[in-house]
């Protein structure tokens, strides 16, 4: 198992990405923590762990909350004795469809601030217990906006290039100490698109997810759009030993959407 007696830290677990990734992580050996907002959707997927024989603990926390974030870890470090990944996946209040020259301030920022932040805070929380134990894996994730420019992706862009940037420079500190900062490029991942969480970032008449998935294949190399499953797998190997020698960068799973 590629996770195996590894303490993984996964934030906004409740969701599409984060639970499955969550999954992915206990079924390769990986205690695992989950940390949102809402309760109810942690412990659904906490069950589902627990139920394949693996090990998951819910706390219901923002990771927007400077307290919160440090306090869980080190409550995690305390009684689990290492903290070995931590994964950011939490929702950034992100607005597409809109024309940037016709977009609110607070709608431009929003995406900005909630990412930046929240990466900033869990990723220091972990690096600070990391750097200490002399390893771990920071992840992040994001859509590959913030390297093109593309029309009407509004905030993403912006929130994704800020993220990105900051995670760079955190490699690059904390890269001595033996702790491994990756990214993964993914857009579009088919088992996560809902028809509310489309219509809540592109607004009214955003297309159902059928034909989302259909516009994101015809424009993929592979013509395909990437399942969940990939993004899990690709994050579980990032997080293992046998990505050791990868660090400052991001691994591409978007099928072809976006090259490079």
């Amino acid at each position: 198992m590629l996770l195996e007696k590894k303490n993984a830290i996964i934030y906004g677990a409740g969701g599409g990405i984060g639970g499955g990734v969550a999954r992915t992580f206990a079924r390769e050996g990986a205690a695992v923590f989950l940390a949102g907002r809402t309760g109810t959707p942690l412990e659904a997927v906490a069950a589902d762990i627990r139920a394949a024989g693996g090990s998951a603990e819910v706390a219901v926390l923002d990771a927007t909350d400077e307290r919160a974030v440090d306090a869980h870890v080190e409550a995690v470090a305390a009684d689990a004795g290492s903290v070995d990944v931590s994964f950011n996946l939490i929702s950034r209040g992100d607005v597409q469809r809109t024309p940037l020259v016709e977009m609110t301030t607070d709608d431009l920022l929003r995406a900005v601030v909630t990412g930046l932040k929240s990466s900033f805070l869990t990723a220091r929380a972990a690096a600070r217990r990391m750097t200490e134990q002399g390893s771990g894996v920071i992840l992040h994730l994001n859509s590959a906006s913030g390297a093109g420019a593309m029309p009407g992706m509004g905030s993403t862009g912006p929130a994704d290039a800020a993220t990105e940037s900051f995670m760079r420079y955190l490699a690059a500190e904390v890269g001595p100490q033996g702790v491994r900062v990756l990214g993964i490029h993914t857009a579009g991942v088919v088992e996560t698109l809902t028809q509310e969480g489309l219509d809540e970032v592109g607004g009214e008449g955003t297309p159902d997810p059928e034909t989302v998935e259909r516009m994101l294949a015809a424009a993929a190399m592979l013509r395909r759009a990437p399942r969940l499953a990939q993004v899990a797998d690709v994050a579980a190997f990032l997080a293992s030993d046998r990505a050791s020698a990868m660090t400052a960068t991001m691994a591409n799973v978007t099928c072809g959407l976006v090259p490079g």
